[in-house]
């Protein structure tokens, strides 16, 4: 959808709004999947209504555990995924999957066929995939993934996991949105000294190494580095010393004691109140990423900034216009100077 310049935001209509609200409560597929296509929409009056529907159903929302999982491309994110969404709704769960995919920086497009790779999941009456496209977002996820928890929260989604992109050590965002951050990883895909880079590595909460079946020996070896590399770094919560643990995505080894592990991580963080002081932290910081995203739009869409544009990037191409004075410049017309 397309923001319609010029057209002033009109209050949302209220029987739409219940009406969405119901249907999401109910747990409607579609009502749900309607919900978070408007939150994701860039028309103002789609996101209007969104945040209108949200602020109803905000008391519902709260109670999931919130599971983010990021690796790099090929580790087994969505396999890993599905076997444990298999294992949880076996087990009497509501399992919410949230998975971003890449956005083609050519076409703007994306594939979103994670529910193709996660089949057997998708089909689940218990579980619901929802695919969104990163549309140019950083830190690994989708501009409005923050919203889709709180919908599927909403709809009695119990667990909600999020899959990332999977680019590498800039996927970070994913760890201000959730309770628990697992990144996976390859045996021989890096060393000990790999391992103690910062960024991804030390907000992690579990590390998993999949596919141990094609080489237990090597991804013990790989294990036991990253445990010592996690000996030099701070640990992500207090109280919480994050494990190394070894799965078979593929035949399911190691994804019950898996799920042990994400709950012993979840109830400790619960037990020192570091659950609670860390989902406030991320409330806090999902607003001012949203403030941020909106000044960015306001800047672009102003009139004044539209028709200084093209002159100014011409000179900054050109060398005759600095970068640092172009954007004073076109700071000081948004701002009507």
């Amino acid at each position: 959808a397309r923001r319609s310049a010029g057209v002033r935001e009109s209050p949302p209509d209220p029987q739409e709004c219940a009406r969405l609200a119901v249907g999401v409560r109910a747990g409607d597929r579609r009502t749900l999947a309607k919900a978070i296509t408007l939150a994701e929409s860039t028309r103002e009056d789609h996101q209007a209504l969104a945040r209108a529907v949200m602020a109803d159903l905000l008391p519902e929302t709260g109670h999931a555990l919130r599971m983010g999982i990021t690796g790099a491309p090929g580790v087994g994110k969505s396999t890993l995924i599905e076997a444990l969404g298999l294992h949880l709704v076996a087990a009497g769960h509501r399992v919410a999957v949230l998975a971003v995919d890449p956005s083609s920086a050519v076409s703007g497009g994306s594939v979103l066929g994670d529910k193709t790779r996660m089949e057997g999941l998708a089909r689940h009456p218990q579980a619901f995939i929802r695919p969104s496209p990163s549309s140019g977002a950083l830190g690994g996820v989708a501009a409005h993934t923050r919203e889709a928890i709180l919908f599927v929260e909403a709809a009695g989604y119990d667990v909600v996991i999020v899959e990332t992109v999977g680019v590498g050590q800039s996927e970070t965002d994913v760890a201000n949105l959730t309770d628990v951050f697992v990144l996976m990883q390859l045996p021989n895909a890096g060393d000990d000294l790999q391992a103690i880079k910062r960024g991804i590595v030390e907000l992690a909460d579990v590390f998993v190494y999949n596919k141990r079946d094609l080489d237990p020996a090597a991804a013990d070896r790989a294990m036991a580095q990253m445990a010592g590399a996690l000996s030099l770094l701070r640990p992500p919560a207090a109280g919480w010393k994050p494990p190394v643990l070894g799965v078979s995505a593929l035949t399911g080894e190691g994804v019950p004691a898996f799920w042990r592990e994400v709950l012993r991580c979840r109830d400790t963080l619960a037990a020192s109140s570091e659950l609670a002081a860390k989902r406030r932290r991320q409330a806090l910081a999902w607003t001012w990423h949203l403030i941020d995203g909106g000044l960015r739009e306001r800047f672009h869409a102003d009139r004044a900034v539209r028709a200084a544009l093209p002159l100014v990037l011409e000179q900054v191409g050109a060398g005759t216009l600095t970068p640092t004075a172009a954007a004073a410049r076109l700071l000081d017309e948004s701002r009507g100077r």
